[in-house]
């Protein structure tokens, strides 16, 4: 090798270390992530997935629309927030499409945002049945993602009587079965507390069918 010039000797090197690495770092390491997120954090490193009467129905990470064909919210459901993640292409889309996760990129002060803003106050203080005032910034504004799975308890609170109304249950059980599946802050200080609308709308089917709702 000392006899071959500098530069071919450099170039060696480097394609040593770039084999080197590539095993470790392209192969090695990706392979023990892989193994210890499937020993320890299995349900989390496979999407978070949910079921429901034995077969997946979506996932905790991801929200859900509860509408009908024509894009109308279902009153038996708790809604999810707004969601611009739509396939503008396929007009039975109205949102939460994984494939079209995205922002309105539309600043506060923008007037396309302000009108959208409120025509959505008007539209779901009247299917709520509840003033605009308490409608809480996250009924009517889509997270940056278009995939929150998450509202928040002020929202859900609004929703509850309407609800409870569609299913024919007391606004006692629902209230409580949003309790129950309200989430405090990550280690008691990060974050706002949330309600996970997937699995709040699953254990309200379950709760209907034991009562024959």
């Amino acid at each position: 090798m000392n006899h071959l010039p500098v530069i071919v000797r450099q170039h060696i090197a480097a394609f040593r270390a770039l084999l080197v690495f590539t095993v470790l770092l392209g192969l090695i390491y990706p392979a023990v992530m892989v193994g210890v997120s499937q020993l320890a954090f299995h349900h989390q490193a496979n999407g978070s997935l949910v079921s429901s009467n034995g077969r997946v129905v979506g996932s905790g990470l991801l929200c859900q629309e509860f509408a009908d064909a024509n894009g109308n919210p279902l009153p038996q459901y708790f809604q999810p927030r707004p969601s611009d993640a739509v396939n503008a292409a396929d007009k039975t889309d109205y949102g939460c499409d994984p494939g079209f996760s995205a922002a309105s990129n539309l600043g506060p002060d923008n007037p396309a945002e302000v009108q959208l803003v409120r025509q959505r106050q008007q539209a779901i203080a009247a299917f709520d049945h509840v003033a605009v005032s308490q409608l809480p910034p996250d009924a009517v504004t889509a997270s940056a993602s278009g995939l929150d799975p998450d509202i928040s308890p002020q929202n859900a609170a609004i929703q509850v009587s309407r609800v409870a109304a569609a299913r024919q249950l007391p606004v006692s059980t629902v209230k409580a079965l949003v309790a129950q599946f309200t989430r405090g802050r990550t280690l008691g200080i990060l974050g706002e507390p949330t309600v996970n609308v997937l699995k709040l709308n699953i254990a309200l089917d379950q709760l209907s069918a034991r009562s024959g709702g």
